[in-house]
């Protein structure tokens, strides 16, 4: 797809993140904004109190409490990545749209899996949401890598080579729990959710981007 280039002149077409950051900031309040809206008011239902009609949802709070997790804590790194790479250029872009075409797909997983909790092709709709998560994390790994492998002179020229190889290896890891937990979700569907529930927790160890608050997401 590409190669490794010899870094560019200075009046190449390279930009800055603005924009980028801009634009992608958009998507991901938008996508956070639909998990909710995926919540339907609870019906009234003869014999049903509203407090038990409100419990009744509690598959589409779990839905919306992990995807804003993972959302959130994506968006987050997504800031401190930029913190590290400060230009563009043509891949970044690619590599940046692919990523949000996955965060932007998250609510409709999120909703398929409220709505099959504790029903028969549960076990599906677990391997479904995680299986969004693989990808989109292969995604956000694709983003990293490309300018820390392939484009280093977009990088921040003072960014300390031990913690970007920290990072990469911390990323290195996401694809495949997210993977294992969908194996497990097919086998076990309520181990998979509660994977799932426990990997989006253990993303908000800080990393090694410099920030105390920074997470990790890929």
């Amino acid at each position: 797809m590409f190669r490794k280039r010899i870094a560019p002149q200075p009046e190449s077409n390279e930009r800055d993140t603005a924009r980028l950051e801009a634009f992608s900031d958009g998507v991901f309040a938008i996508a956070i904004t639909l998990l909710i809206l995926e919540i339907d008011i609870p019906e009234f239902e003869e014999g049903h109190s509203l407090w038990r009609s409100l419990f009744d949802l509690w598959p589409s709070y779990f839905g919306y409490a992990v995807s804003f997790l993972v959302i959130g804590i994506m968006w987050v790194n997504h800031h401190n990545l930029f913190r590290i790479v400060r230009r563009v250029d043509h891949w970044v872009l690619v590599f940046n749209l692919l990523l949000l075409f996955c965060v932007a797909f998250i609510p409709l997983p999120t909703a398929v899996l409220a709505a099959h909790i504790d029903q028969p092709d549960e076990a599906t709709a677990v391997v479904f949401y995680a299986a969004t998560f693989v990808v989109t994390a292969i995604a956000f790994n694709l983003l990293w890598r490309y300018p820390t492998q392939h484009a280093p002179w977009l990088m921040e020229p003072d960014a300390d080579p031990g913690v970007i190889a920290s990072i990469t290896r911390r990323y290195a890891f996401g694809p495949l729990i997210y993977l294992a937990a969908a194996t497990i979700g097919w086998i076990f569907p309520t181990a998979g959710l509660i994977a799932l529930a426990l990997i989006a927790l253990l993303y908000f160890i800080p990393t090694d981007f410099g920030a105390p608050a920074s997470l990790d997401a890929g």
